[in-house]
C-alpha cells in the first residue's frame, strides 16, 4: 500500500470511543478517549483501574495542533515527502560508503512504540551493520538492565504491581513514586490503609513519599551499596537467609557476602544514617517474609548504579524473597516504553529480543531469522560516548527520534556543540525544539493520539495504544518513516511491512524463534495474530508462549536464564559515586504547553538545607548562582527542611524555552557506570552563592517573547498567553536607556498604545501596551529585594480583552481588592491540585470555613487529592500551617 494511501486508511477509521495507553511514566495506565474530546482512565486496564495522575488527567489539553511540526524541513525550508526521504536515504548511504557503518548513529526513545523501536533496531544493526542505535532509557533503566542480566541471565522484572498491595513490607529506594509513579503510589497506599504493612523510604530528600513511610533514611548520595551491603551481613549474622531455596535455585552467594561484610559502626559512617535507624530497617527486612525492593532513578542515575542495583538483588536472592506473592526487587521504569525498547534492543549493547552480543549463536540466530548478512557483530556506543562521538567526528551522521538530547543529556552544550558540528542531523518529533533547531532535516511524528502500535510496562505488561484523531498535516508514524528509508537505501524486501501489526507479528516470532523456554522473554504466542485481533488486543503479560497464555511471577522456583539456571548473587564491594517536579514530563516539550500543570510549581528552583540557606544568606525566593566545572546558571532559591546539609537538588525540566536558567543537564557531569554506561546524572559537585536582587517584576503578554536584560526568568503559558517572572541585579535604568530596557521586554508592536505608570520615588514602573484597544501585555517592576506584585491570575483574565476608559486605572493599579481585581476574578492562589485546579487560596479558606481536620475531609469538600494523591502530602502540610497559625 503506498504511503499516502496507507495514512489515509488509518485516518478514516478514528471514531467513537477508543482504548489506549498514557504516554507518560512506567506505570502504564490505562486511559479512554471519549467521543466529546475527554481522555480519562480506563477502569478495566489492570494497572491504574480507572486512576490517572495529574498529567495523565491533562492528557486532552495537550492534543493542540497549533504549535505543532506539520511538514518536512529541511534547511529550515518546507519540503515534501519524497524530497526529505530520498535526501535521508541519500546521506546516510553516502556517508557509510565513505566512512563505514559506523560512521552513522541512531539515538531514539523510551516515547517510541515498540513497533518503531523493531524497524529501528532492524534497519540499523541489521542493516546498516552497525551497533550504533542508543536510547535515552539509558539515562534511565540501563543499570536495571545491566543488574539484571548480571543476577538474572536476561532483563527481567520478576514480580507484578499486585505484589506491592501483598508485601508486609515495601522499601522504596531511590523513588519518588508520590511524584513519579503516583497511580503506583496510591494502590500502595490504598492496601497500607487496609492492612498493617509498612514502608520504608531510602532518599537522601525528604520527598512527598516520605511523608507516607513508616522510616525515612536519609542516605547520603551514591551510598545504596554500602546500605545494601550492610543488610546482606546482617541477615548472614542473624541466619535470616533462605538456605534451602539457595541450594537449589542461587549461586554466588560467599563471594558476594565477603564482598559486603563491613561492620555497623562502617555502614553508619557510609551511609550517613543513624546506627538506630538502621537496625531497624535491617531488623524489619530480616523478619518480614514478605518484602518489596522498589527502586526507580535514584538508583538507577549514578556511576554506580549496576552495583546498586545488585545490592538490592543480592538481599532477596539471599532469602529467597523473589518471584513469589509480596515478594521481589522491582525496577519501576520512567518512561512509557522503556520496557519495550529494551524487549526489541534498543540498547546499543543488546540486540534484539533480549538476545546478546556477547552470545555468538543469538548473533547467528538474529542473522538468520532477519536474513541480514550484514548484522552487526558488536555493542555500538552509548548515548554519552555516542555524543562524543559526534564532537570528535567519527559519527558524521545522526537520527534522532522522539527525544530531546540537547536539553536532557549531561553537559548539555557539548551536546549542542556536537550537533552543531555533525555533518547531517535529522530529527523526527512533534514539536519543535532545541533539538529539533540543530537539525539539518525536521521530520514531522504522528504524535499520541494519533500512533498505533504497543509498549509495555514496568510489570511486563504490553498494552495497545490507538489512534483516535487525525494527526496533524503530514506528520506520520516513525516506523513507516523508519521502513521508507529502509527501503530506499536497498533493503525493500526487509522493510516491507504495510501496518503494525505486521511489524509486531515478526516481532513476536522472533522472540520465541529457536527460543524452547531458553529465554524469559517470549511472546510468540501473539505472532499470529490477525490485523483484527492485533486491534483488538487486550493487556496481556509477559511470557506468552501459545496463544491464550499469560505470564505471572518468575523465578520463584528458580528456571533463571543463566548457563546453570541459578540466580547469581554479584559480589558489589563498596566504591564512592563519581530530578523530577510532580506535574512535569521530561523537557516539557508535552507538559509544558498545559497552563495547570505548571500552576503548581511555575519554575526550577534550586532546594537548599536551612542551614546552607543562612551560610550563603539566601532567602526563600532569592536568586542562587549555581556552578559546576561544566556550566553555571541562575535561578531562584527555595529553603527545604527535608534537604541534607551540603547537598542542593535541582530539577531537570526546564528548559531554554521556560526560563533563562535553562536545561539543569549542562551542569551535569558525564561520569558513567562501567557496566550500565549510564551516566551519573544524580551527583554533581558545584558550587552555590546568593545573587543580589534589586528589583522583581512580573510580565504578562499574549505572545513567548524572550526577555532581554534580565538575571533571571521564568514563562507559564496561560489560557490567555504567558506569565513572565522577571528578577534584574542591577538596579532599572532611567531615562531613554529605561524607555530602551523596557522595550526589550514587551516586544512592543508597531503603532501600540502605551500606558505608564512611573514612580521613581517608591522605585515603580507600571506599563501596558493595547493593540486595537485591547490588552497585548503589561509589565509591573518594582525595586527592592521585598517587592510586591500583583497576583498574576487576576490580570492574565484581561489579556486580549478590550480595555475601557474606565478600566485603564485599575489596571496599571494591579489592584486586588479583597483578591478581587479590576475583572471580577478572585485569585485562588498557588495550585495545589494540578487534577481539579485547585488553589491555596481556596484550601486554607475551606479549611478554615469547614473546620477541616484531614486531606480526606479537603477531598471530600474540595475533590483536591481524590484522582493521583500526589498532592495529599501538601494538604497535610497546610492543614499543619492553617491549624498553627489558628
Amino acid at each position: 500500500m503506498p504511503e499516502g494511501m496507507a495514512r489515509d486508511a488509518e485516518a478514516g477509521a478514528l471514531a467513537g470511543t477508543v482504548r489506549s495507553t498514557c504516554p507518560y511514566c512506567g506505570v502504564g495506565c490505562g486511559v479512554v478517549a471519549q467521543a466529546d474530546g475527554q481522555v480519562v482512565g480506563d477502569t478495566d486496564h489492570p494497572a491504574n483501574r480507572g486512576r490517572l495522575c495529574s498529567k495523565g488527567s491533562a492528557l486532552a489539553e495537550t492534543l493542540k495542533d497549533g504549535e505543532r511540526l506539520t511538514r518536512p524541513l529541511i534547511d529550515g525550508r518546507a519540503a515534501d515527502w519524497t524530497q526529505a526521504l530520498d535526501l535521508v536515504a541519500q546521506r546516510f548511504k553516502a556517508t557509510i560508503a565513505e566512512h563505514g557503518p559506523d560512521s552513522v548513529a541512531f539515538y531514539v526513545s523510551g516515547q517510541c512504540l515498540t513497533e518503531d523501536y523493531y524497524v529501528a533496531n532492524k534497519l540499523m544493526k541489521g542493516f546498516i551493520g552497525s551497533g550504533n542505535i542508543d536510547t535515552n532509557s539509558r539515562l534511565c533503566m540501563a543499570s536495571s538492565v545491566a543488574g539484571h542480566n548480571r543476577a538474572f541471565g536476561a532483563d527481567v522484572v520478576p514480580g507484578t504491581y499486585e505484589d506491592l498491595e501483598l508485601a508486609d513490607l515495601v522499601v522504596l529506594v531511590g523513588s519518588n513514586s508520590a511524584w513519579c509513579h503516583p497511580v503506583l503510589h496510591q494502590r500502595l497506599l490504598a492496601a497500607k490503609a487496609k492492612r498493617p504493612l509498612r514502608i520504608v523510604a531510602i532518599d537522601p530528600r525528604r520527598t512527598a513519599t516520605c511523608e507516607d513511610a513508616d522510616l525515612h533514611l536519609a542516605v547520603r548520595p551514591g551510598a545504596d551499596v554500602a546500605l545494601f551491603n550492610g543488610l546482606l551481613a546482617h541477615l548472614a549474622d542473624q541466619d535470616a537467609l533462605d538456605h534451602t531455596w539457595m541450594a537449589a535455585h542461587a549461586e554466588g552467594f560467599e563471594a558476594a557476602l565477603a564482598a559486603a561484610r563491613q561492620t555497623a559502626s562502617q555502614t553508619a559512617a557510609l551511609t550517613g544514617l543513624d546506627p538506630a535507624d538502621l537496625a531497624r530497617f535491617y531488623q524489619w527486612f530480616a523478619s518480614t517474609p514478605r518484602v518489596v525492593t522498589v527502586y526507580s532513578q535514584g538508583v538507577n542515575q549514578s556511576s554506580v548504579g549496576t552495583d546498586k542495583v545488585n545490592a538490592i538483588i543480592n538481599c532477596h536472592l539471599a532469602t529467597g524473597r523473589i518471584g513469589k506473592p509480596g515478594c521481589g526487587p522491582f525496577s519501576i521504569t520512567g518512561q512509557p516504553n522503556a520496557m519495550g525498547g529494551r524487549e526489541v534492543g534498543g540498547l546499543a549493547n543488546q540486540l534484539a529480543a533480549h538476545m546478546r552480543f556477547d552470545q555468538p549463536e543469538a548473533i547467528d540466530r538474529v542473522r538468520r531469522f532477519w536474513r541480514a548478512p550484514n548484522l552487526a557483530t558488536r555493542p555500538g556506543l552509548k548515548a554519552v560516548e555516542m555524543f562524543d562521538a559526534v564532537l570528535d567526528g567519527r559519527i558524521k551522521a545522526l537520527w534522532i527520534i522522539a527525544t530531546n538530547p540537547a536539553d536532557s543529556l549531561p553537559r548539555a552544550d557539548r551536546v549542542r556543540e556536537a550537533l552543531a558540528r555533525c555533518p547531517f542531523v535529522v530529527v523526527s518529533d512533534c514539536w519543535p525544539n532545541d533539538t529539533t533547531a540543530l537539525a539539518d532535516v525536521v521530520l514531522p511524528a504522528a504524535g499520541w493520539g494519533e500512533r498505533d502500535g504497543t509498549v509495555t510496562n514496568s510489570e511486563r505488561v504490553i498494552s495497545r495504544q490507538r489512534p483516535f484523531r487525525p494527526a496533524p498535516g503530514e506528520a506520520r508514524a516513525d516506523w513507516r518513516v523508519l521502513a521508507a528509508v529502509g527501503q530506499r537505501m536497498g533493503w525493500k524486501d526487509a522493510f516491507s511491512w504495510t501496518s503494525p501489526a505486521a511489524v509486531f507479528r515478526e516481532h513476536a516470532a522472533l522472540s520465541g524463534f529457536e527460543n524452547a523456554g531458553s529465554r524469559p522473554f517470549d511472546i510468540s504466542g501473539l505472532a499470529m495474530l490477525t490485523d483484527g485481533q492485533y486491534d483488538a488486543l487486550a493487556p496481556v503479560r509477559w511470557p506468552v508462549r501459545w496463544a491464550g497464555d499469560e505470564g505471572g511471577r518468575l523465578f520463584g522456583q528458580g528456571g533463571f536464564a543463566t548457563p546453570s539456571g541459578r540466580g547469581r548473587l554479584v559480589p558489589t564491594p563498596w566504591r564512592p559515586p563519581a530530578g523530577r517536579i510532580r506535574d512535569q514530563w521530561h523537557t516539557m516539550t508535552r507538559t509544558g504547553r498545559v497552563p495547570r500543570l505548571l500552576a503548581h510549581t511555575g519554575e526550577p528552583r534550586a532546594a537548599l538545607s536551612p542551614a546552607d540557606a543562612a551560610r550563603l544568606g539566601v532567602k526563600d525566593g532569592d536568586l542562587v548562582r549555581i556552578e559546576s566545572v561544566h556550566a553555571s546558571t541562575v535561578v531562584r532559591a527555595t529553603i527545604d527542611a527535608g534537604q541534607r546539609v551540603g547537598e542542593l537538588f535541582l530539577p531537570m525540566h526546564w528548559t531554554d524555552e521556560f526560563c533563562s536558567a535553562g536545561p539543569a543537564g549542562r551542569l551535569v557531569n558525564a561520569a558513567l557506570d562501567p557496566v550500565s554506561g549510564q551516566p551519573e546524572l544524580k551527583l554533581t559537585p558545584v558550587r552555590a552563592e546568593a545573587v543580589p536582587v534589586a528589583w522583581r517584576g512580573l510580565l504578562l503578554h499574549r505572545a513567548a517573547v524572550r526577555p532581554q536584560g534580565v538575571a533571571y526568568w521564568s514563562r507559564v503559558p496561560l489560557s490567555t498567553g504567558h506569565a513572565f517572572e522577571l528578577v534584574g541585579s542591577d538596579p532599572l535604568p532611567a531615562g531613554a536607556a529605561l524607555t530602551r530596557f523596557v522595550e526589550g521586554l514587551l516586544h512592543p508592536p508597531a503603532g501600540a498604545e502605551w500606558l505608564q505608570l512611573t514612580d521613581a520615588g517608591r522605585g515603580l514602573l507600571r506599563v501596558a501596551i493595547l493593540v486595537d484597544g485591547r490588552l497585548e501585555a503589561c509589565l509591573f517592576l518594582a525595586a527592592g529585594d521585598g517587592a510586591q506584585l500583583p497576583p498574576r491570575d487576576v490580570l492574565a483574565a484581561l489579556l486580549g480583552d478590550k480595555v475601557t476608559d474606565a478600566a485603564r486605572p485599575s489596571l496599571l493599579s494591579g489592584r486586588a481588592l479583597g483578591g478581587v481585581g479590576a475583572t471580577g476574578v478572585k485569585s485562588a492562589g498557588r495550585t495545589v491540585c494540578a487534577c481539579f485546579s485547585v488553589g491555596l487560596v481556596t484550601i486554607r479558606e475551606a479549611i478554615v470555613a469547614h473546620r477541616l481536620t484531614s486531606a480526606e475531609e479537603i477531598g471530600a469538600c474540595l475533590k483536591a487529592g481524590t484522582n493521583c494523591g500526589s498532592c495529599i502530602s501538601e494538604l497535610k502540610e497546610i492543614l499543619r500551617d492553617v491549624h498553627a497559625s489558628a
